[in-house]
């Protein structure tokens, strides 16, 4: 497994590491114990960088993550969770006050069974861009209720995600440097979308880490095909479906391909696959240890042709 550094953190994450969305049972029921020996296989195989959220299963996923982690030496591994994004009931809920912040970094520690979060994040900040104070409440109150916590020693880290690189480098233009240190970005380095590039010199030069999240494209990138709620568009989906056919005949899983691409830029830290099978997670990490066939990337992202860098609205 490869090693770099996350901005000026400090860190050095694998250039692999394990998203616990899957564990909330956010795209199929799963099973506890399978998904605490995914974790246990993500440790084994050399990935020290775990990424979580307290909406992915609304709570499910740092619950099952967290008796995972029990199992675990804490110096194995760096721990990222996030506030902001919440859920009830099926009931989907959005609070970037900083009051709500602050609570919520207590309960995730909690649920996970921890003293100390080494990165936390305010999570998918396009919800609050809509919301009444718009981007800006990010600034003047979630982070800044973050920064506190990092001043206790609760948190190591600072950082926001998202899935709009705009959003996210508007916080950076208006915030009190350096009180962003890391960004995660999802579906923007991938066979079919490399937009996450076009904003690597902003973030260098920032000194803000960059972590890339779901090198399959939420699925775009599978045999399997694209889940019903998928948000993107149709000719989207037929030029990804028509790649991964022309990789099958190859011999070659898209899947494979795709996740060595995702982690093959080294001024990204770090890309995050998600997936509570332990047999899956050996096999990622197999894959990233061989170099692609970058013959097959060019012909794939040619499959993929004016869909490149297509995008949605996130959900």
């Amino acid at each position: 497994m490869e090693y770099r550094e996350l901005g000026k953190t400090g860190l050095r994450i694998s250039s692999l590491s394990f998203g616990a969305s899957s564990l909330g049972s956010v795209f199929h029921e799963t099973k506890e114990a399978e998904s605490i020996e995914a974790v246990e296989a993500a440790i084994d195989g050399g990935i020290n960088f775990i990424d979580v959220s307290p909406y992915y299963g609304h709570y499910k996923a740092e619950t099952v993550l967290g008796k995972a982690l029990r199992r675990i030496p804490r110096d194995k591994y760096y721990l990222s969770t996030k506030v902001g994004r919440y859920g009830k009931d099926g009931v989907n809920t959005w609070d970037y006050s900083g009051r709500r912040a602050t609570e919520s970094v207590y309960e995730s520690m909690e649920r996970l069974g921890v003293d100390y979060i080494d990165i936390i994040n305010v999570h998918d900040i396009e919800f609050q861009a809509a919301m009444e104070g718009g981007l800006q409440k990010v600034v003047d109150e979630t982070l800044p209720a973050l920064v506190e916590l990092k001043k206790k020693g609760l948190v190591g880290h600072v950082g926001i995600t998202d899935l709009q690189l705009e959003n996210l480098r508007w916080v950076i233009e208006h915030c009190q440097q350096p009180m962003v240190e890391s960004i995660l970005n999802f579906c923007h380095y991938s066979l079919n979308d490399d937009k996450l590039t076009d904003f690597l010199d902003f973030f260098e030069q920032h000194g803000v880490g960059v972590i890339n999240a779901s090198p399959l494209s939420m699925g775009l990138l599978s045999m399997r095909g694209v889940p019903a709620w998928h948000p993107a568009p149709q000719p989207l989906v037929d030029a990804c479906a028509k790649a991964a056919r022309y990789c099958a005949e190859k011999g070659y899983p898209i899947e494979k391909l795709a996740v060595q691409f995702s982690v093959s830029n080294p001024r990204i830290a770090s890309t995050l696959f998600s997936s509570a099978n332990p047999q899956n997670v050996k096999r990622n990490i197999q894959w990233v240890n061989e170099e692609p066939d970058w013959d097959l990337v060019r012909e794939v992202r040619d499959i993929i042709g004016n869909q490149q860098r297509v995008s949605w609205a996130n959900s």
